[in-house]
């Protein structure tokens, strides 16, 4: 199976001053996609420079033509579908039909109490999402959408002309857990991992693996329920977060090393980090462009 490599390029420098940069530099080395978190700020990036990632992606738009654009992910955590979805066909107008939006339940984090609410419980962030991503396919397919929900509503909602990708920009869809695997499954045209948080402090490599493994498995007998063929599909592995962290980008072998052992799990498009100084990102840049440029041929 061969290999597309993509990249996120956090929004963490002004436009003028780095960023903009990055995103021409990274359709130049030939990465499939460059994507970018959606959050109003994340971790140890909380108290420094954060932008917004629709803004961000659709300056990228705009200083790219060939390399797909995307959230990795969004979540409802500060998002509603109505306002979400008219910022999405935009978007993809813009791009002329490069975005993937991938999507995910949400977390704990910052964005879970900015607007003043208690953060959900994993419950009730898995309800949400489950309300969520329906409704957000609805308003991208439908010239009108009315809609009643526990959580979300919409009233006569148009999104005309829709997006230029028919019948809608393609879902990537996180998720690990058995509901988020059923939305994959039904929405999907990706699915995304990270790995076992569980093993991202004491695991191993190899447990990693077998994780992952475990949650391929899951995916699938997810798809058997509904009569979809699993190999429809991407599998995007976004890295950083398993026990290896940035060990990957020390070398071109280290990388085709820790690709290959994914690739064998049904894996196509791998995802790493656009290096950033001094952080958990942090990455010689010359080798992570001697990856970028190299290794997607060596894992034909």
């Amino acid at each position: 199976m061969s290999l597309r490599l993509s990249t996120v390029i956090l929004p963490y420098r002004r436009w003028h001053d780095g960023s903009r940069s990055a995103w021409v530099r990274a359709e130049e080395l030939g990465f499939h996609a460059g994507y970018t978190y959606d959050h109003l700020s994340w971790r140890s990036f909380r108290d420094g420079p954060w932008f917004g990632a629709v803004p961000t992606l659709t300056a990228a738009a705009g200083v790219t033509e060939r390399m797909r654009l995307g959230t990795l992910v969004t979540s409802p955590n500060f998002r509603h579908p109505v306002t979400l979805a008219k910022e999405l066909i935009s978007l993809d107008d813009i791009s002329n039909g490069r975005v993937t939006l991938g999507i995910g339940a949400g977390g704990t984090g910052f964005d879970a109490t900015a607007l003043g609410q208690e953060p959900w419980t994993p419950r009730e962030r898995a309800d949400r999402f489950a309300e969520f991503v329906p409704l957000l396919d609805r308003l991208l397919t439908e010239n009108a959408v009315s809609y009643e929900g526990d959580f979300y509503q919409a009233h006569e909602a148009r999104n005309i002309p829709g997006c230029v990708q028919r019948p809608r920009l393609p879902f990537a869809v996180a998720a690990t857990g058995p509901r988020g695997l059923r939305l994959a499954a039904r929405y999907g045209q990706a699915w995304v991992t990270t790995g076992d948080p569980k093993l991202y402090e004491d695991g191993t490599p190899e447990q990693s693996v077998q994780a992952i493994r475990g949650q391929v498995e899951k995916l699938t007998d997810a798809c058997a329920e509904i009569g979809r063929d699993t190999g429809e599909l991407d599998r995007i592995l976004l890295t950083g977060f398993t026990p290896e962290r940035g060990r990957p980008l020390e070398s071109l072998d280290a990388f085709v090393d820790f690709a290959g052992r994914h690739i064998e799990l049904g894996f196509n498009e791998i995802v790493v980090h656009w290096p950033i100084p001094d952080s958990d990102f942090a990455a010689d840049q010359k080798v992570f462009e001697r990856i970028a440029m190299e290794a997607p041929a060596q894992l034909r």
